[in-house]
């Protein structure tokens, strides 16, 4: 009966927000609610509730300073020599340019922000796009891929989910992670060549001079472009080119504490963003404004996180998970139990697409992760399986930024997942590989 019980309780959710009758949050929130007190866990809801937010608190405080830390660090301009760098080496070669695209949203990608990652490298190449015809998709393609990597870091969504969930340190799933996300960077940009050569053809068959192009007009149309494409541009008097290097030396140590595992990440950011703001804005006043600007996202994701620590509360407080996981062990072959890592990681892909993050990882991972512990798999390593497939999820539908992509670009929905789904197959490819070399796969 509570196996039957807790299973209304994840299709009701996924229902829910599938067909967006309610938000994440109040989903998160509500609906677990509502099936612990038909289970007769009325008494207990709320100290299982406070256990769940106790448990995800750590992971919520991570996410909402590095959101406010990378935020002042785009306000200040760290990352404009570098997209000007790359768009001056490109030098109008069609090649060059899709590198470079691949190349700056690899870097940029890594502040956690996929649609700062759009706006950046979507403002700096589309003019240039235009300018020698090449298909706005193949921008879009390159930027989706990339941002589907490097959201992977601590204090992106989906490790800040399944983190939650699962009750694990993003840093620990990040560390697993970063294997293959690296070699999965190169691949993107090796992609990005073998199109680059294609488009370099292209335009040598047209009799584009590109290489005559000048700097100055490459330069000019990207700043043009901010307008054309209704981006909006950076406040100047935000910018402090100044101290672009104590910016960028601040931003290296935090990076390199955080693999080196010096002090947990969360203090970390907590560190930085006290710094940066002393840094860069020692004026009360305009410290407030910058923690007032970047307030509405990193409360958007706090909300969500600490609302996903009420689900899983009372989720693994009750004997409700450990019911349904019972009865997925007596569904599952016991030959094919010791998979649970590879069907997991293979499954991602899709559900993640389909259903989006939310649904996958707070609806559908709780449940593969009771199973998996039945035949004795690690939950970290489970977790880390689940995040193989978010190259799929970050163009999914039920993503919104995958829409601020779209819009910026002027390309279709479908257009984008017919040229990015394919090349994603070899993201996927290379984090089973890897995972199978690290033990988190198991064959």
């Amino acid at each position: 009966m509570l196996s039957i019980l807790g299973f209304a309780m994840i299709f009701t959710f996924l229902f829910l927000i599938m067909t967006k009758r309610i938000s994440p949050f109040i989903g998160l929130t509500i609906v677990p609610i509502v099936y612990g007190l038909l289970g007769g866990f009325g008494p207990e809801l709320g100290e299982l509730m406070m256990e769940g937010i106790l448990g995800v608190a750590p992971t919520a405080v991570l996410l909402l300073f590095a959101i406010m830390y990378f935020g002042i660090m785009l306000d200040t301009g760290l990352f404009d020599p570098l997209t000007s760098k790359i768009i001056q080496l490109a030098k109008g070669d069609p090649l060059k340019i899709i590198v470079g695209t691949a190349v700056l949203a690899g870097l940029i990608g890594f502040d956690g922000d996929g649609s700062t990652t759009m706006m950046i490298v979507v403002t700096a190449f589309l003019p240039l796009y235009k300018k020698l015809g090449i298909s706005p998709v193949i921008l879009a393609s390159i930027t989706i891929m990339q941002i589907g990597i490097t959201t992977l870091v601590p204090w992106g969504g989906p490790a800040g989910r399944v983190a939650s969930v699962l009750k694990l340190d993003p840093t620990q799933l990040y560390l697993q992670m970063l294997p293959g996300m690296l070699i999965s960077l190169l691949y993107v940009i090796g992609v990005a060549y073998f199109i680059g050569l294609k488009e370099r053809a292209r335009c040598k068959k047209e009799n584009i001079d590109f290489i005559s192009m000048q700097t100055a007009k490459i330069k000019d149309a990207a700043i043009e472009s901010a307008t054309i494409e209704n981006i909006p541009s950076a406040d100047s008097s935000l910018k402090r080119p100044k101290l672009i290097w104590i910016n960028f030396l601040l931003s290296t140590v935090i990076m390199v504490a955080i693999v080196l595992e010096w002090l947990p990440a969360a203090v970390l950011f907590i560190m930085g963003t006290a710094l940066g703001l002393l840094i860069n804005y020692p004026v009360i006043n305009d410290q407030r404004e910058r923690l007032a600007a970047h307030a509405p996202n990193a409360l958007a994701v706090v909300c969500m996180v600490l609302a996903a620590g009420i689900f899983s509360g009372i989720f693994k407080g009750t004997p409700i998970s450990e019911s349904m996981a019972q009865s997925l062990v007596a569904i599952i072959p016991t030959d094919l139990g010791a998979f649970m890592g590879l069907i997991t990681a293979v499954v991602s892909a899709p559900a993640l697409f389909l259903i989006g993050p939310d649904g996958f990882y707070f609806g559908i991972l709780p449940v593969l992760a009771e199973t998996a512990a039945a035949y004795g798999i690690d939950t970290l390593a489970l977790g880390t399986a689940s995040l193989y497939g978010t190259s799929f999820g970050i163009m999914g539908p039920l993503v919104a930024s995958v829409y601020l992509l779209t819009h910026i670009t002027g390309i279709s929905l479908s257009d984008l997942h017919k040229h990015a789904a394919k090349w994603s197959v070899g993201i996927l490819l290379i984090y089973i590989i890897v995972g199978v070399f690290q033990g988190t796969i198991s064959l």
